[in-house]
């Protein structure tokens, strides 16, 4: 496996994140830049829709990069989701959030292998190159007992995770649409590098270690989904055809459902210090309705202007930097933790064209 150092990681995750690497040259990815750059349209397929499709079909297969680690471990291996064959005590540790977890965890990564098959599948039945991103798998996986030994796209062990995402949605007068920023619902994700999966068998004890463990995935699900729950909205309002329209309109629902059901299991997370780390859930009760574990429906905010009445509704949707945002999001969240320079620059460049997408492009 290629090594990338770690001064030139930082440089291009700190790049990324920027926005900068804008100009970056066609990249050879399989043909995966070049190919797209001179699609020309098919039937009702924009060059630009394509490129929209082409962007969620690679995160898509990020996406389900990481499900499938979760799986392997915590979910159900079956003729559905192959791969990985669990881990006991780690199973255990996620189901103190929710006795369904292992099905709930195997019905998802398998959604999310269809959308990205799909996609790729409608991209290439017109004629347009599909997002591959198989050179990039590199990254080591968990040496834990149940972890199939292969390269990965994504890193789940140094993960820091947002978790405004809890209290945007239970807030009545702040949306990032407009700018506003929200709080931390776990300050302590939100700093740091922690692991989502054990590592190696070393993190299945001391039990609350453990525990902290499995806690930081039922936050970092939610943070995941809630991704996707606004990013179809944001980018369908960039494209042209109306089955495009379809699709995302078809396939971002689905996100919000999952999104949903890890917001709901998350808060079941019990209180806790982690002994080897220190990292601390707090009991999210104790401090009034911004951050009250059942208020897990959207609460009525500002939309589209301050003079209009409050609405329930999915935030943020701003398609402006919908893409970009994304992807700086995953980044941060440490996702991409130890990928080459190449794979941060076919990224960006993936993102970029589909901002530049327009009806009628």
């Amino acid at each position: 496996m290629e090594t990338v150092r770690e001064s030139d990681l930082r440089t291009s995750r700190r790049s990324f994140v920027k926005g900068v690497a804008v100009g970056a040259a066609t990249i050879a990815g399989g043909g995966l830049l070049s190919e797209a750059a001179q699609a020309r349209a098919s039937g009702a397929l924009t060059v630009g829709d394509a490129a929209i499709l082409r962007f969620l079909a690679a995160l898509e297969t990020l996406e389900t990069d990481l499900w499938q680690q979760y799986n392997e471990l915590g979910g159900i291996q079956d003729r559905e989701v192959p791969g990985g064959t669990g881990n006991e005590a780690y199973t255990d540790a996620l189901a103190v959030l929710d006795s369904d977890m292992a099905q709930y965890i195997h019905d998802n990564t398998d959604d999310e292998f269809t959308h990205f098959t799909f996609i790729n599948a409608y991209l290439q039945a017109h004629g347009m190159a599909p997002a591959n991103l198989e050179k990039f798998r590199t990254l080591p996986s968990s040496k834990a007992t149940g972890a199939q030994q292969i390269g990965r796209l994504t890193n789940l062990m140094q993960l820091t995770v947002d978790t405004s995402w809890w209290t945007r949605y239970r807030s009545d007068a702040l949306n990032p649409d407009f700018g506003d920023t929200l709080p931390q619902a776990i300050p302590d994700l939100a700093v740091g590098q922690h692991p989502a999966i054990p590592r190696s068998n070393v993190d299945l004890s001391p039990p609350k270690h453990l525990q902290a463990i499995a806690n930081t995935a039922g936050f970092h699900f939610a943070f995941i989904e809630q991704g996707g729950t606004s990013l179809y909205p944001a980018l369908a309002q960039r494209v042209t055809s109306s089955e495009v329209l379809r699709i995302l309109l078809s396939i971002g629902p689905t996100e919000t459902m999952h999104f949903q059901t890890w917001q709901d299991k998350a808060g079941n997370a019990p209180p806790l210090t982690d002994p080897t780390t220190g990292l601390t859930f707090p009991d999210l009760n104790a401090d009034g309705q911004l951050l009250q574990t059942n208020l897990i429906m959207p609460e009525p905010t500002i939309f589209l202007d301050r003079k209009f009445p409050k609405c329930s509704i999915i935030r943020p949707t701003q398609t402006e930097g919908a893409a970009m945002g994304a992807l700086k999001a995953l980044t941060a969240d440490g996702l991409f933790i130890g990928q080459s320079t190449e794979f941060f620059s076919v990224m960006t460049n993936l993102a970029q064209a589909a901002y530049a997408a327009h009806p009628g492009t």
